[in-house]
């Protein structure tokens, strides 16, 4: 089982978009796949049609219950979507008080883990997106994780950003003695402007070793894909983002060949998806 965080304390850096859009390409491969958001703002379950103040299980409970020491089963907090091989357990409101709750609790940042070992079985993959703050909810999921993305805009503020980010993955690694496997993903990406070459120029610079293959090109698609509330692998397979993010799912998963996430398999899975929605 693959485990994915998304993380990156400065927002709006296309941090969901890039877990949704993977999840979507990974499912339409007919692999069962888990998103869970970690994010009090619930972008993540917003995107799929939840409410995040009329959610009853989720995140939310599955921390309360593992405090609780109680035998949480992982699928009371499931949602499935509407797409085909691809669930959420969703955020809340009331993850906001997690935080205060549990502060640095001893064993609380190994939540997700634990829970996460029961699921092997279940999902080939998982990916989480995390709230843009250093807390319980991302120290969860870098423990949980396998590699963690971090999104950032190609502009210089976020650039900044970057760095107080690859900060705390240092401090992070130090104090849990793990390498955390990153990969710094550029978004947003305008070639037309100057700003924009710049930007992924330093990020060149500065993350060699660590960086996408390609950049994140802006693509008015993903905002039109969120009024769908499917993934943007199954409203318009031809745009030049969703092409980006395949770049990155070869470079994250080796072993994945272009047959194996073609637009072939998209189709098909598109048409599934079609004739469920029709029935």
């Amino acid at each position: 089982m693959n485990i994915w965080a998304f993380a990156n304390q400065k927002g709006g850096v296309g941090k969901t978009t890039s877990a949704i859009t993977l999840a979507g390409i990974l499912a339409a491969r007919n692999e069962k796949t888990l998103m869970i958001d970690l994010d009090p703002h619930a972008s993540m379950s917003s995107y799929f049609g939840m409410e995040p103040e009329t959610i009853n299980n989720g995140v939310f409970e599955l921390f309360i219950g593992h405090s609780e020491n109680k035998n949480i089963d992982l699928n009371s907090v499931v949602h499935t979507t509407e797409i085909e091989h691809l669930s959420i357990i969703p955020s809340s409101v009331a993850v906001a008080t997690l935080e205060k709750r549990f502060g640095t609790n001893n064993g609380m940042g190994l939540i997700l883990s634990s829970v996460l070992k029961n699921a092997t079985q279940q999902y080939k993959h998982v990916l989480i997106d995390c709230p843009p703050v250093l807390g319980l909810l991302m120290l969860n999921a870098m423990v949980a994780c396998d590699q963690l993305v971090v999104p950032v805009q190609t502009e210089l503020l976020a650039i900044k950003g970057l760095h107080r980010m690859l900060r705390t993955i240092e401090m992070i690694e130090n104090s849990l003695h793990k390498k955390i496997i990153y990969t710094v993903l550029p978004t947003m990406y305008d070639k037309r402007t100057l700003a924009s070459q710049k930007s992924l120029q330093i990020l060149k610079d500065e993350c060699k070793g660590f960086l996408s293959a390609e950049p994140i090109p802006i693509d008015t698609k993903f905002r039109d894909a969120s009024f769908t509330g499917k993934p943007i692998s199954f409203t318009n397979k031809n745009t030049h983002g969703l092409k980006a993010y395949k770049t990155l799912l070869q470079q994250m998963l080796p072993a994945i060949n272009d047959e194996a996430i073609d637009n072939k398999a998209i189709d098909n899975n598109a048409a599934n998806n079609k004739n469920r929605d029709a029935a």
